[in-house]
């Protein structure tokens, strides 16, 4: 993905401390003073522009979201939402999927979102892709025992690595849509890229995967 740069974006997250988390280190073990509440925690892991996790925040008022990109210059667009709507219950960080482990204790993500992530097609590319097994061990290190990660994509071939790399890993499948658009799911709130490639008509893959119990 070819992304603009935005010099003003890193300005422009810093004059919003009420929806930007500036160092969410301070905030391990600490998110339900963040948001003031005792709310279960539901993170995004490559928001993008933010319409999925601004959009989940206002049809679940009694949860709490965080939208994670790393990409200043994309996330200052889920910014414009949060600022527009005014959503109490949403906040933003623009911080690296790898350094999660520093921002939150075992058990304090209720629930992980990875939508239309970046496929990296190549072979040697593996390693990056948010389904790798490294990344999957990061989920499992701060999600509840038998947490979920919900995950939805455009690209078949993603689809099945994941697939292969969850069930390598002892995750249970618990759900699986080959054609999310044509089933009987209810509920879906798209992303921009989900709008997109569904217009263009493409399949969109979703599976809800959960980790195996450690007790």
């Amino acid at each position: 993905m070819r992304l603009k740069h935005k010099p003003w974006a890193k300005d422009k997250l810093n004059d919003f401390p009420q929806y930007v988390i500036a160092n969410p280190e301070d905030c391990n073990g600490k998110w339900n003073e963040v948001f003031g509440n005792d709310h279960p925690l539901y993170i995004e892991v490559g928001t993008g522009k933010g319409r999925f996790i601004t959009e989940m925040a206002k049809a679940n008022p009694h949860i709490n979201f965080l939208g994670i990109e790393v990409y200043e210059s994309v996330i200052v667009h889920a910014l414009d939402k949060l600022i527009e709507s005014e959503i109490p219950n949403c906040k933003l960080l623009s911080v690296n999927a790898n350094d999660l482990r520093n921002f939150f204790n075992k058990g304090e993500v209720s629930r992980v979102y990875l939508n239309f992530s970046d496929p990296w097609p190549k072979t040697r590319h593996a390693k990056r892709r948010l389904t790798y097994k490294t990344y999957l061990s990061i989920y499992e290190d701060i999600l509840p025992d038998m947490g979920e990660i919900h995950f939805k994509t455009d690209n078949q071939g993603l689809f099945e690595y994941s697939l292969i790399s969850m069930s390598h890993y002892g995750m249970l499948l618990n759900f699986i849509s080959l054609d999310l658009h044509n089933s009987d799911y209810e509920g879906n709130i798209m992303t921009e890229y989900e709008e997109k490639f569904s217009n263009k008509g493409s399949r969109i893959y979703r599976v809800e995967a959960q980790f195996p119990s450690k007790k």
